[in-house]
Parts: structure tokens; sequence; C-alpha cells
């Protein structure tokens, strides 16, 4: 029996790490590793908790694309440093230090053999997306700290569910369509397209999206149940169904241009042009054991090659 295709959502599990763990954790020439020995530790917690068979480490090619800032110019805006003003408050920016932390995971990446991901143009949660619809054999387990990636889980033609660390692996929960029915009060049957729809119209102010003014996440929820998605509930509103009330249809109309985006800004583009660094079957050992233990010492990254290394099928 195999384990299932486990798709990483990279950036937010190297940025967990990053914020998780001390900047004392640096190389001899002063480098902060943190990121690196913490998302390191995760794949070894990942290997040795899930037992993945397959493994991609999802990449952001562009984490704001112009396809989606070209429909909604607020996307993500907020992380944007102002350069007009110098200054902006509540940025989210990548830290100086977390930059330079990339290219050493991704050398680790590849001194082991696992496989790494990413479309040009396109987002992580786009390549996770577009790895989670064409897979036809095995079970998918999308790891994240995102809530965006919700709206992936599903039954058929392969299970795919979210293994979700925003709490931090020790509180990890695992998220099929019965778990986001449940929490969401959305349709099991299409529990995963259901968020999407209900997460269009509720907002959320972290990725710019200002939703529909005065519908919240359980009204939005209501709404999407009894009509079975976004788009025959604004044909009803359209048409002036009595079952949509006059206030909810006032509310609709005035947010009816960005409703026109919504999808294509909230939806991950399952049709992203995916370029992948070698095929996803976990190695049982490193590809290039002299280059890990290179690294290893380079970046001080002592007991994480380790665990990782342990970790391996065939250790």
């Amino acid at each position: 029996m195999t384990g299932p295709l486990a798709l990483l959502d990279s950036a937010s599990l190297y940025f967990r790490s990053f914020f998780a763990l001390p900047d004392s954790m640096r190389a001899a020439d002063g480098t902060q590793v943190n990121a690196v020995r913490g998302f390191t530790d995760t794949i070894a917690r990942i290997l040795t908790d899930r037992r993945p068979s397959r493994l991609v480490c999802c990449m952001d090619a562009d984490w704001r694309p112009k396809f989606r800032t070209d429909l909604l110019p607020s996307y993500k805006a907020h992380r944007v440093a102002q350069e007009t003003t110098g200054q902006a408050p509540d940025v989210e920016v990548v830290p100086d230090t977390l930059t330079p932390q990339v290219p050493i995971i991704l050398e680790v990446l590849e001194a082991f053999g696992f496989a790494t991901a990413e479309a040009a143009g396109y987002e992580a949660d786009d390549v996770i997306g577009a790895l989670a619809h064409r897979e036809k054999k095995d079970a998918v387990e999308v790891i994240t700290g995102d809530r965006d990636l919700f709206q992936l889980v599903r039954d058929e033609p392969t299970r795919t569910s979210v293994i979700y660390v925003g709490k931090g692996w020790a509180k990890a929960e695992e998220l099929g369509p019965d778990e986001i029915a449940e929490r969401y009060s959305v349709p099991r049957e299409s529990a995963g397209p259901a968020y999407a729809d209900m997460s269009m119209m509720r907002g959320d102010p972290s990725d710019g999206l200002p939703g529909v003014a005065g519908i919240g996440e359980k009204t939005a929820a209501k709404l999407i149940t009894e009509f079975g998605s976004l788009d025959a509930l604004l044909k009803a509103s359209a048409a002036s169904d009595s079952r949509v009330p006059l206030k909810t249809r006032l509310r609709l109309a005035d947010a009816a241009d960005y409703l026109a985006v919504a999808p294509t800004v909230v939806r991950v583009a399952v049709d992203a042009p995916v370029e992948q660094s070698r095929p996803d079957k976990v190695p049982a050992k490193p590809a290039d054991p002299d280059r890990v233990a290179e690294l290893a010492e380079r970046w001080n990254l002592g007991r994480s090659v380790d665990r990782l290394i342990e970790a391996l099928p065939g250790a």
C-alpha cells in the first residue's frame, strides 16, 4: 500500500519556521538559518507522521500574480511597501534575514533529492491546485498554514485533504470534506468549491479581498448552502428570486464589480503551467550525501539534517 502525495505550501511553512525559531540560529558567517532548520525539521516530521510515498515542495514564482492584480488591485496590496511615502504601517514583507535563506532551502532540497515545483506568473497555491487537480492515483495531502487551500478538499477521483498547521505541527489538523462542511456550515458534497464561494463573499482583509459589505461568514455559508453556488445565488438575485431577501439583493448588487472578478482571484488556477524539478517519489536516501554533509557543515544545520536523513524511508 502506497502513501499519499504530499504537496507542501513551502513559503507558508518556512515563514512559520522563521518566526517560530530564534534568530540566534546562525551559520559561521553570521547568516541566519532558523527558517532552513525549521523547514528541514518540518519535512522530517511530515515523513515520520504522514508517511507519504511522494512529496513536492511547491514554490511561489510570483506571490502577487499580475492576472490577479489586474482584476483586483487591492489583492495583497497591503503587503507591498509604499516607496512614495517611505513608510507602510502594518505591511507584511519578507524579512531581510529570511530572503537569503530561501536559496539555502532549495540547495538542501536538491541535495536530498526532493522535488520542487513552480509555475511562472503563479503562486504556490496554484501549483498545489494544479498538481492536486491532475492526481488520479494517490490520495493527496496539502500541508499548509493557509486556509485558502481549504477549497481543494474533495473525495473524487482521489481524496484530497488539508493538513492545516496554522497552530503549529503539534496541533496539526487533517481537514477533508466532512470537516470543512461541519466547520463552515457549507454543503458536504461540494465542500471545497463551496468554501471558496463563501470566502469570496466573506472577504479577507489579509489578502485584500473586500467581500460583500454586510455579509459575514455565517450568512455567506447559509446562502451558498441554500443556492448551491455563488453563481446560482447571483442568478437568483438578479431574477429577484423571493428566496433572496431584498437587503441581500441590494448588497450583492453593490458588490457586483468585485463579485465579477472574485472567482478568478480567489480560486486556484488548476491549469497553471507547473514545472517540476524531478520525479516526486520520496528518496530512500539522500541523492547527494556529500553535498548534504557539506551544506550541513557550511550552514550549521546540525541535528535538523540528521533528523531528515533518519526520516527517509531507506534509513
